[in-house]
């Protein structure tokens, strides 16, 4: 029998990866030819490459690590859970500690009367199933024929057949998106909207864009309108002054029930634990989360309704027909709770608060370089478009990987931000300092320099 050849060198991890990993969201044309960035350690808000690279975590991971990574105290609940019950089952009206103290602060802390829970897997599965909590509603209410949802273009609400189908339709190229019950409206880009508008006539005619969707549709066969405080993954969008409160209104006025997906929004991102009442004055029939439930140390999602939708679901007769395995894990809940306990402790929401608009202003100043046609977001979530043509706005051709190529000077120094075609996004800890703002600051005013030379000698025209 051979023996292995011990001496010989182990694969390394980017190989392996290149070999057997389908990554989310990946041309996969150019895949394995992609570089990798093997990430082997984190602390605070720094990863760490298994090349000895330090780097600031400007994404958050994804959105999702608002504590900060590695944090002694977030181990120590995770382990104790694990020894003292690591997983059953939410089904059968079984029970634990953690799933029942998680609600109940979950609860405490929603806004209006959203003090019912389901527990799921992550924010995909959250969308999916506030959808059918919304056809479950209706047909116990006696209105079966309510089954339509409003969604709207550059939504992302997540990556399960039914939630790919409601984010933008460029999430369902290559796929037989469901059309049959969903809708799209626009986006309410300010950005992007008609040359001349303001910013109040905008707001007007999306509002009357809404009211025609619905009158064409009927509002008797109008279930949902689900939305995103601030669109995240299409682009930062921040809507017009007073959006949110009229289609919430008018949500209200023709009986369809509103879903804010705060999956990103919530859990001190914009400065409190939901954003959808105390920034944007609405109160919604049900908010979706995930990400930084948790802070991404363990998957979890969860979709809070009112007591409202639960009275009338819980009628004589009523089986409620969704759920997970690992609705509510245990672990994943004792993971919630603390999280919990660190942003409140430690004031993170307040800290948001104080320093987003240093973040926010520090990032304009970079409006002035060439390739920048936006910045935009809110306190700790924040954006910069790339344009080929400032006046004009035009886009660069999507071969040319615009963001990609500032993400790359990006981490040559020493900074990670997500790249999104003409994008990049920032989403990092809610601890972040001053220096470190500073810092991202300037290392993104210097990538994009950089790129805007690469593009003259690669022969592309920047106006």
């Amino acid at each position: 029998m051979a023996i292995a050849n011990i001496t010989e060198a182990p694969i390394a991890t980017s190989d392996i990866d290149r070999r057997h990993i389908l990554h989310p969201f990946t041309d996969l044309s150019v895949m394995e030819k992609a570089e990798r960035t093997v990430i082997v350690g984190a602390k605070g808000n720094y990863v760490y490459g298994e090349d000895g690279r330090k780097f600031l975590d400007g994404l958050g991971g994804m959105w999702c690590v608002n504590i900060g990574h590695g944090r002694d105290e977030m181990a120590d609940a995770i382990a104790d859970q694990v020894r003292r019950l690591d997983y059953y089952s939410p089904f059968d009206d079984l029970t634990t500690p953690a799933m029942a103290a998680l609600a109940e602060a979950l609860a405490s802390h929603a806004p209006g009367t959203l003090n019912r829970v389901l527990f799921t897997t992550g924010g995909s599965t959250a969308a999916d199933s506030a959808i059918r909590i919304a056809h479950h509603y209706f047909e116990r209410i006696g209105q079966p024929g309510r089954r339509h949802v409003i969604t709207r273009d550059r939504s992302y609400h997540g990556s399960t057949y039914l939630t790919a189908s409601l984010s933008d339709r460029s999430y369902c190229d290559g796929w037989s998106r469901e059309s049959g019950f969903i809708h799209h409206i626009s986006a309410p880009g300010l950005y992007r909207r008609p040359e001349g508008m303001s910013e109040a006539a905008f707001a007007d005619h999306l509002l009357k864009e809404f009211e025609d969707k619905i009158a064409e549709l009927g509002a008797e066969n109008v279930a949902a309108f689900i939305a995103e405080p601030i669109q995240g993954s299409g682009g930062v969008i921040v809507p017009p002054a007073g959006y949110l409160r009229r289609m919430r209104e008018t949500c209200r006025k023709a009986g369809i029930l509103y879903i804010s997906d705060e999956v990103v929004t919530a859990f001190g991102r914009l400065g409190h634990v939901f954003a959808s009442e105390d920034e944007f004055g609405i109160v919604p029939d049900m908010v979706t989360t995930a990400k930084g439930l948790t802070s991404g140390y363990i998957p979890l999602g969860a979709v809070i309704l009112s007591d409202e939708i639960y009275e009338k679901m819980r009628s004589p007769g009523s089986y409620f027909n969704t759920g997970f395995t690992y609705s509510g894990h245990a672990v994943a809940c004792a993971a919630a709770l603390k999280n919990l306990e660190i942003i409140e402790r430690e004031k993170l929401c307040e800290h948001v608060r104080t320093i987003g608009p240093f973040f926010e202003s520090k990032l304009a100043e970079l409006r002035d370089l060439p390739l920048v046609g936006d910045v935009r977001g809110h306190r700790l979530m924040m954006c910069v478009e790339y344009v080929a043509d400032k006046a004009r706005k035009e886009l660069f051709a999507d071969e040319t990987r615009i963001g990609k190529r500032i993400w790359r000077h990006c981490q040559k120094r020493g900074l990670l931000v997500r790249p999104l075609a003409h994008l990049n996004v920032l989403s990092p800890p809610l601890t972040l300092g001053r220096d470190e703002i500073e810092f991202i600051g300037d290392v993104l005013r210097a990538a994009i320099l950089d790129t805007a030379d690469e593009l003259v000698r690669d022969g592309i025209k920047v106006t």
